[in-house]
């Protein structure tokens, strides 16, 4: 797989990265975890570098997973994790005090089986900690060796703009796709600015864009797409008229809605690195294969099109998670 450089930050990572969290959080029961580990080690057979987790994925132990899977090659790849929940679990207060920085930093190095983390995010903005001293605390950490690159996730274009301004952030990780396109106001303009590699997660929207999701999926409880308002049953029906579009496109292409979904987001920006998750070998083949796939004049324009006329239903988080966002 080609790979592409985060920004201007000198970070180079394969073109699409693997999303870990899903193998032990937020998508019903995870799988097993020697499958969960096998599957890692295919994704970087198959060209993939760039890993990302958190703290809070499992309560670490997503973070655990991912330091067992690549610890025969962890020189080979770029490990991305994150701090700022209090306690490391989701749905904990937000904290970003530096000294939970530096020990959220430090019990991540131990479960990643490694002595740095090439990128380490803040997970969510913490109103009650100024930007400056996250990233003062990050820059630290760097300038000790324990962390490589500071990256941001779902922050708004001003918190970049005053933490860039304290230690450079390489990646700003946020939801994008075709189905959530809040980005392209304000975050990607001030990323190219900057010469910020953006991340997206849920470049598939949390699988909805595969095409394997209709009115009559049913989710676990323990699945998060259980409480997202975007996935209820009423307003999927209204949500598959954009996948039936690109599944359209799709077929004319030889390919499937995922491919087109990556391939387009791969078209937007040569620094931009989308990180889909899968816990199936098949689809992780699906999505490397979208890497090498070039869209034409013409698919853009007939996805532009789709994503005029088509509206999508329903808020991406429900409101205890959408508090988090900084906006």
């Amino acid at each position: 797989m080609h790979t592409r450089e985060l920004g201007r930050s000198g970070l180079k990572v394969s073109a699409l990265g693997l999303g870990c969290m899903g193998l032990s959080f937020a998508y019903g029961p995870p799988p097993d975890r020697q499958l969960a580990i096998r599957l890692i080690r295919a994704a970087f057979e198959r060209g993939v570098t760039f890993f990302d987790t958190a703290e809070v994925y499992g309560a670490g132990a997503n973070e655990d997973l991912l330091g067992e899977a690549v610890e025969p090659f962890r020189d080979s790849v770029v490990l991305a994790t994150k701090f700022g929940f209090a306690e490391a679990k989701v749905g904990a207060a937000l904290d970003s005090r530096p000294e939970r920085i530096r020990r959220a930093t430090e019990e991540s190095l131990k479960r990643l089986r490694t002595d740095h983390i090439d990128l380490l995010y803040q997970h969510r903005v913490d109103p009650d900690v100024p930007i400056e001293d996250v990233a003062g605390t990050v820059r630290e950490l760097i300038a000790e060796g324990k962390v490589r690159h500071f990256g941001l996730s779902e922050a708004g274009a001003a918190s970049i703009r005053r933490a860039h301004a304290v230690q450079p952030v390489t990646a700003l990780q946020s939801e994008y796709s075709l189905w959530w396109r809040d980005p392209e106001r304000e975050v990607l303009p001030v990323c190219a600015e900057l010469g910020i590699g953006f991340v997206p997660f849920s470049p598939l929207g949390r699988g909805f864009l595969t095409g394997q999701i209709d009115e009559n999926t049913r989710f676990d409880e323990t699945d998060l797409r259980s409480i997202v308002p975007r996935f209820k049953r009423e307003v999927r029906h209204a949500n598959l008229a954009l996948v039936e579009r690109i599944r359209a496109l799709a077929t004319r292409r030889a390919a499937t809605p995922a491919q087109i979904a990556l391939a387009w987001l791969l078209a937007r920006k040569p620094w931009i690195v989308p990180i889909p998750g899968t816990s199936k070998l098949h689809r992780l083949e699906e999505n490397v294969a979208a890497a090498d796939m070039a869209l034409t004049v013409e698919d853009l324009r007939d996805i532009n099109a789709a994503l005029t006329e088509v509206r999508i239903e329903g808020e991406r988080y429900p409101p205890q998670l959408a508090r988090a966002v900084d906006r």
